[in-house]
């Protein structure tokens, strides 16, 4: 095709299914590095592309707009754009995507109900929600516009955000080993045990690791972690809501070791080429394992069963035979606990943990029987 002169990329997800779209967006800037690439978010993701070099501009739209606000936004957008790239298969950024590009290429849900968008779009590949990571899933659009997939996750950081983590921390980072544990994600049925935190944290202050707490803003969150810091080690630092999402990339980037669950800032550790423990429940591993540093191949990392190391990442999977259910915790429902990570002994992750930072001994008991 003509190397187009003006891109846009619609992502309109979470902070993590933007971060996973950072290698199709290397991949275009590597293809065509003349090229202007925007990128059109939700209002309160595009942190997580601060610093990011393969991008000119970061437009951001509200989750609910008014049906007025809507209108304009089709309107400014109206083909301003030589390409523009629908990364989720929903209604709303195949919209964009139509009124953005002159060539428009996106992915549909390949059924009765999506197949009216296939005539908005120039071209379309398949959605695979199960079976294929969403790295892999971004990249086809690559491959439909023959355009050469780099897998490289993308986390950055600006120099703005390095001021507040120093500030933060009450060490040098340079002198000082840590590990960031994220203890709090968004749904209740991705959390593990807080005596299973404490455990953990103990057991790395042992060792002559501090203890770095990252997390959001939310009462709920705050909450949580004010409860749990009485069971933590005297001297862990807790920087929930204090900083960026490109302060805790350049967190994460100096630190020793990380441990969380299915988050964005899970990928982003993984992505920075630390020690990461990936905590996963009934979340599919398949199609969202965190992407090791390095992991150039085209296929999927992970499987669906088991606990697995890649890299730098061990994916540490729950018991039970029920496992990936892909469902909102054993009661169906977001606010509802996931017996499998529940019932995960921290010495599992204490293995893991050995394995990665190459600690000499391994604890006995609750392997990770990794794969």
């Amino acid at each position: 095709m003509t190397p187009p002169d003006t891109i846009l990329v619609v992502i309109t997800r979470r902070i993590g299914d933007v971060l996973l779209t950072t290698p199709l967006i290397r991949s275009l800037r590597r293809a065509w590095p003349a090229a202007q690439i925007d990128i059109l978010v939700f209002a309160g993701t595009e942190g997580i592309l601060a610093g990011n070099p393969d991008i000119n501009r970061v437009i951001t739209v509200v989750q609910r707009p008014t049906f007025g606000a809507h209108l304009r936004l089709l309107a400014k957008l109206w083909r301003k754009y030589d390409l523009a790239l629908s990364v989720p298969p929903g209604d709303r950024p195949t919209l964009y995507a139509f009124a953005a590009g002159r060539q428009r290429v996106g992915m549909i849900v390949d059924d009765k109900k999506n197949r009216w968008k296939k005539w908005l779009l120039s071209q379309w590949v398949a959605f695979d929600n199960v079976g294929m990571h969403t790295v892999l899933m971004n990249l086809q659009l690559a491959k439909l516009l023959g355009v050469e997939p780099c897998h490289e996750v993308v986390s950055t950081w600006q120099s703005e955000d390095e001021l507040p983590v120093r500030n933060s921390l009450p060490f040098d980072p340079s002198v000082q080993s840590y590990a960031v544990l994220h203890v709090y994600p968004m749904f209740a049925y991705k959390m593990w045990r807080p005596d299973a935190w404490a455990e953990l944290a103990r057991w790395l202050s042992d060792q002559g690791v501090r203890v770095v707490l990252t997390g959001g803003k939310s009462p709920e969150e705050e909450i949580y972690i004010q409860h749990l810091l009485p069971l933590l080690p005297a001297d862990t630092v807790n920087v929930a809501g204090k900083l960026s999402l490109g302060g805790v990339a350049y967190l994460l980037n100096q630190a020793h070791a990380y441990v969380g669950p299915d988050t964005a800032v899970t990928h982003m550790a993984a992505a920075l080429g630390i020690p990461t423990v990936a905590l996963f429940g009934p979340s599919n591993p398949v199609k969202w394992g965190p992407w090791p540093t390095g992991f150039g191949e085209n296929c999927n990392p992970y499987q669906m069963k088991g606990s697995q190391r890649v890299g730098n990442v061990v994916l540490l999977q729950g018991g039970g035979d029920c496992v990936p259910c892909m469902e909102e915790g054993c009661d169906r429902h977001i606010s509802s606990l996931s017996d499998c990570l529940q019932n995960m002994p921290a010495k599992s992750v204490i293995n893991a943990l050995c394995e990665l930072m190459k600690l000499p001994h391994y604890l006995q008991g609750g392997s990770a029987h990794l794969g």
